[in-house]
């Protein structure tokens, strides 16, 4: 298998996986069901929809913004719409391709502001590892307020977390290793692997060395605070969900966070992930694959609409470029 035909099948593989679950869970129901869902998503009230894409909006420019604070210790500029632009064919390309987002907004620098990519594509890297540990942190509160109600979601569904910690620390250590061989090789095509390893390592170095920490760290934790507001006011579309527990909300968020990344912009898993475990905390089927539905559509649109018109402004506005 040559490897056009990996890079294909890396595409359509998750892409086809969202369409069998969205035909399966649709086909599984009854057309009762199926009634009922269609009934709940026209009747959710759309001021929260339109509030959950505002906050969505902001969380996206709080990013653009962020960005600069890495830049600039390594001598860079590159004006707010480009990097915001940046930001949204990167999540927009990620429908496409899963995870190649990062790589084409670093591109997009490297176009219009000559910032070396291996140089972007770093600060992008590091900015991902705060992101983490801001992740680590909601999952966190979400298994303290629910800790009885996740411990029996998981132990229903087969799944040990310690699986899940072993593995991560496990391709961490692989990394590692692998880096160790690069360093030490003398192998011709590793030196080329080292030149841009080192590009990269100065543009992961730039969150140690900018000068706004504090404002990086602002932005960070607002990025975040407006990623779980926008899905939390989703719950106030429905009435069988308006009164649903912080707790069940905060763990339907991190389950979805997840789900997000198992097939292209999360298509058909997002959903079906935040429903099934709302089902688990008491709300009807029909109310929580609705809010599932509603709050995917809602965060798609926000890339749908700023990403298309990013695609089609960068090379206008940067038409001297």
């Amino acid at each position: 298998m040559n490897k056009k035909t990996i890079r294909l099948l890396k595409i359509i593989i998750p892409l086809f996986l969202g369409i069998f679950l969205i035909w399966y869970s649709l086909g599984s129901a009854t057309p009762e069901e199926r009634q009922q869902l269609w009934e709940s998503i026209l009747a959710a009230d759309k001021t929260w929809v339109a509030l959950s894409f505002l906050l969505g909006t902001l969380s996206h420019m709080s990013r653009a913004w962020r960005w600069q604070y890495m830049l600039e210790p390594m001598g860079y500029q590159a004006g707010f719409k480009n990097r915001f632009m940046a930001v949204m064919v990167a999540y927009l390309a990620n429908f496409g391709i899963p995870r190649s987002g990062e790589v084409l907004r670093a591109v997009t620098l490297t176009t219009y502001d000559d910032i070396p990519f291996e140089k972007g594509f770093g600060t992008i890297i590091s900015e991902r590892v705060a992101d983490l540990f801001i992740l680590i942190a909601i999952v966190l509160v979400a298994i303290f307020l629910q800790t009885d109600d996740l411990l029996a979601y998981l132990h229903q569904q087969n799944i040990n977390p310690l699986y899940t910690f072993l593995i991560f620390f496990g391709l961490v250590g692989i990394i590692i290793l692998g880096l160790n061989l690069v360093r030490r090789s003398t192998w011709k095509p590793f030196a080329k692997i080292r030149k841009l390893a080192k590009g990269l390592l100065e543009g992961m170095r730039s969150i140690l060395t900018m000068e706004k920490k504090w404002a990086f760290l602002g932005h960070t934790v607002f990025i975040w605070t407006m990623y779980v507001w926008m899905f939390y006011v989703i719950k106030f579309c429905l009435p069988e969900t308006a009164s649903v527990a912080a707790g069940s909300i905060m763990a339907a968020f991190v389950v979805g966070s997840f789900a997000v990344s198992a097939t292209n912009g999360g298509i058909g898993v997002y959903p079906l992930a935040v429903a099934g475990i709302l089902i688990f905390f008491g709300v009807p089927d029909h109310a929580a694959e609705a809010f599932g539905w509603i709050s995917w559509a809602t965060q798609t649109f926000v890339v749908l609409v700023f990403g298309g018109l990013s695609f089609i402004l960068l090379p206008v506005l940067n038409n001297r470029k």
